[in-house]
C-alpha cells in the first residue's frame, strides 16, 4: 500500500488543494492520499483559523475521489509538529509506504519546520508545483541539502521505492487559488 500524506490547515480548502491531490494520486501512483487537517500551524498565526470540525467538513465535501481520506489524527495524537505526527503515523503503519506531499510554496520555508531533516531522512517527499514557486527549489535549503537525493520527476511513480532521503519536484497544472487569498489577508 502506497499512501501520500498531504498536511495543512486547509483554511479553507480550495480547488488548488484538490489539484495537488489529483496530481499526486496520478503521478505518484498512490493507493490513497490522506489529507491531514492540522489543528494549527506553529509557523502561522491562529487568528482567522476556522474550527477544526468545520475545516474537516469542508475538506470532505471537496475530496470527491474515494482514494482521498480526510483525517484529523494530529489532534487525536496530541502532536503539533509534522515530524512528531509523521513519526507516529509510521510507527502505527509499519507495512505502508508513505510519501510526504507538499506544495512548492512550502518548500521555501521547509527548513524552518521542527526536525525538517528528520522528515526528509524518513519519508520520500513529493513537491508539487505552485504558482510563483516553480523555482523555489533553487533557493530551498532542503533542496540544496538533499540535492543528491533528488529523483527525476519522470520517476515519480517509483518514489515510494526509494530509500529516504529521496524527493522529486513535480511540474504540472497550477491553481492560483490560495487559502490566504480566499480569507482576504
Amino acid at each position: 500500500m502506497v499512501i501520500g500524506l498531504f498536511g495543512g490547515s486547509f483554511n479553507p480548502p480550495h480547488e488548488g488543494h484538490r489539484l495537488v491531490a489529483d496530481i499526486a494520486l496520478r503521478r505518484l501512483g498512490l493507493d490513497q492520499l490522506w489529507w491531514m487537517v492540522t489543528p494549527g500551524n506553529p509557523l502561522k498565526a491562529r487568528n482567522g483559523l476556522k474550527p477544526l470540525s468545520q475545516r474537516i467538513a469542508l475538506c470532505e465535501a471537496m475530496a470527491s475521489d474515494p482514494r482521498i481520506k480526510v483525517t484529523a489524527f494530529e489532534k487525536r495524537l496530541g502532536t503539533s509538529y509534522t515530524a512528531r505526527t509523521l513519526e507516529q503515523v509510521k510507527k502505527r503503519n509499519r507495512h505502508v509506504h508513505f510519501i510526504w506531499i507538499m506544495g512548492a510554496d512550502n518548500l521555501k520555508s521547509f527548513h524552518l519546520w521542527q526536525n525538517w531533516r528528520k522528515i526528509a531522512e524518513t519519508f520520500p517527499i513529493a513537491v508539487i508545483d505552485r504558482p510563483g514557486s516553480t523555482l523555489s527549489y533553487l533557493s530551498s535549503k532542503m533542496a540544496h541539502g538533499f540535492e543528491r537525493a533528488r529523483v527525476d520527476e519522470e520517476d515519480a511513480g517509483v518514489l515510494w521505492r526509494r530509500k529516504p532521503p529521496a524527493w522529486t519536484f513535480i511540474h504540472g497544472p497550477r491553481s492560483t487559488l490560495s487559502s490566504t487569498a480566499l480569507r482576504g489577508e
